[in-house]
Protein backbone atom coordinates (compact mmCIF):
# COMPACT_ATOMS: atom_id res chain seq x y z
CA UNK A 1 0.00 0.00 0.00
CA UNK A 2 1.30 3.30 -0.51
CA UNK A 3 0.46 6.61 1.52
CA UNK A 4 0.56 9.73 0.82
CA UNK A 5 1.73 11.97 3.67
CA UNK A 6 2.18 16.05 3.83
CA UNK A 7 5.90 15.51 4.27
CA UNK A 8 6.11 14.17 0.54
CA UNK A 9 6.82 16.46 -2.30
CA UNK A 10 4.24 16.00 -5.05
CA UNK A 11 5.23 17.21 -8.27
CA UNK A 12 2.46 17.68 -10.85
CA UNK A 13 3.31 17.72 -14.62
CA UNK A 14 1.23 20.23 -16.45
CA UNK A 15 1.72 18.88 -20.06
CA UNK A 16 0.14 15.87 -20.99
CA UNK A 17 2.46 12.52 -21.23
CA UNK A 18 2.12 9.73 -23.60
CA UNK A 19 0.67 7.01 -21.57
CA UNK A 20 1.97 4.01 -24.05
CA UNK A 21 5.28 5.07 -22.03
CA UNK A 22 5.54 2.71 -18.16
CA UNK A 23 8.24 3.16 -15.59
CA UNK A 24 11.53 4.27 -17.74
CA UNK A 25 9.71 6.66 -20.08
CA UNK A 26 8.04 8.39 -17.30
CA UNK A 27 11.13 8.79 -15.46
CA UNK A 28 12.85 10.18 -18.55
CA UNK A 29 10.33 12.91 -18.09
CA UNK A 30 11.27 13.11 -14.55
CA UNK A 31 14.58 13.69 -15.43
CA UNK A 32 14.47 15.72 -18.62
CA UNK A 33 11.40 17.96 -18.30
CA UNK A 34 10.74 18.34 -14.65
CA UNK A 35 14.70 18.44 -14.30
CA UNK A 36 13.73 16.06 -10.89
CA UNK A 37 15.13 13.03 -9.98
CA UNK A 38 12.93 10.02 -9.76
CA UNK A 39 14.90 8.28 -7.06
CA UNK A 40 14.61 11.16 -4.78
CA UNK A 41 10.96 9.19 -3.59
CA UNK A 42 8.73 12.36 -4.41
CA UNK A 43 5.36 11.67 -6.30
CA UNK A 44 5.35 12.57 -10.10
CA UNK A 45 1.55 12.66 -11.37
CA UNK A 46 0.98 12.87 -14.64
CA UNK A 47 -1.77 13.46 -17.18
CA UNK A 48 -2.97 11.84 -20.74
CA UNK A 49 -3.90 14.21 -23.40
CA UNK A 50 -7.93 13.68 -23.11
CA UNK A 51 -7.85 14.07 -19.59
CA UNK A 52 -9.52 10.47 -18.88
CA UNK A 53 -6.53 9.39 -16.93
CA UNK A 54 -3.43 10.51 -14.72
CA UNK A 55 -0.55 8.16 -13.57
CA UNK A 56 1.59 8.31 -10.23
CA UNK A 57 5.16 7.52 -10.24
CA UNK A 58 7.06 6.82 -6.83
CA UNK A 59 10.20 5.39 -5.76
CA UNK A 60 9.72 3.48 -2.28
CA UNK A 61 13.57 2.85 -2.10
CA UNK A 62 13.38 -0.64 -3.72
CA UNK A 63 11.87 0.05 -6.47
CA UNK A 64 9.09 1.94 -8.67
CA UNK A 65 5.45 1.99 -7.88
CA UNK A 66 3.15 3.12 -10.90
CA UNK A 67 -0.47 3.86 -10.30
CA UNK A 68 -2.91 4.65 -12.68
CA UNK A 69 -6.38 5.87 -12.33
CA UNK A 70 -8.79 6.14 -15.75
CA UNK A 71 -12.24 7.43 -15.21
CA UNK A 72 -15.17 5.17 -16.48
CA UNK A 73 -17.24 8.49 -17.12
CA UNK A 74 -16.10 11.90 -18.11
CA UNK A 75 -13.02 13.69 -17.64
CA UNK A 76 -10.87 15.35 -14.70
CA UNK A 77 -11.83 18.95 -14.77
CA UNK A 78 -9.04 20.94 -12.82
CA UNK A 79 -5.61 20.40 -14.03
CA UNK A 80 -3.32 23.88 -14.01
CA UNK A 81 -2.74 26.35 -17.00
CA UNK A 82 0.09 25.53 -19.53
CA UNK A 83 0.81 29.16 -19.19
CA UNK A 84 2.28 28.14 -15.83
CA UNK A 85 6.11 26.24 -15.25
CA UNK A 86 6.37 22.59 -16.63
CA UNK A 87 5.45 21.53 -12.82
CA UNK A 88 3.31 22.37 -9.82
CA UNK A 89 3.62 21.14 -6.26
CA UNK A 90 0.99 19.98 -4.68
CA UNK A 91 -0.25 19.26 -1.24
CA UNK A 92 -1.08 15.61 0.23
CA UNK A 93 -4.59 17.29 0.55
CA UNK A 94 -4.53 18.56 -2.96
CA UNK A 95 -3.88 15.10 -4.60
CA UNK A 96 -6.51 13.42 -2.77
CA UNK A 97 -8.73 15.85 -4.40
CA UNK A 98 -7.40 15.21 -8.15
CA UNK A 99 -7.87 11.75 -7.55
CA UNK A 100 -11.60 12.27 -6.17
CA UNK A 101 -12.04 14.06 -9.71
CA UNK A 102 -12.38 17.80 -7.31
CA UNK A 103 -10.37 20.79 -7.80
CA UNK A 104 -7.80 21.22 -5.26
CA UNK A 105 -7.37 25.18 -5.98
CA UNK A 106 -11.31 25.92 -5.53
CA UNK A 107 -11.87 23.50 -2.14
CA UNK A 108 -12.14 24.85 0.83
CA UNK A 109 -9.71 23.89 3.69
CA UNK A 110 -8.30 25.05 6.85
CA UNK A 111 -5.20 27.22 6.59
CA UNK A 112 -1.79 25.76 7.39
CA UNK A 113 -0.82 27.09 10.69
CA UNK A 114 2.68 26.43 9.61
CA UNK A 115 3.75 25.13 6.66
CA UNK A 116 5.76 21.87 6.40
CA UNK A 117 8.74 21.58 4.06
CA UNK A 118 8.69 19.30 1.55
Amino acid sequence: MIQITPHMRIMLAVEPADFRKGIDGLAGICRGVLHADPLSGSVFIFRNRTFTSIKILIYDGQGFWLCQKRLSKGRFHWWPDKNEQKMKLLAAHELQLLLWNGNPSASPVGKMWKKIET
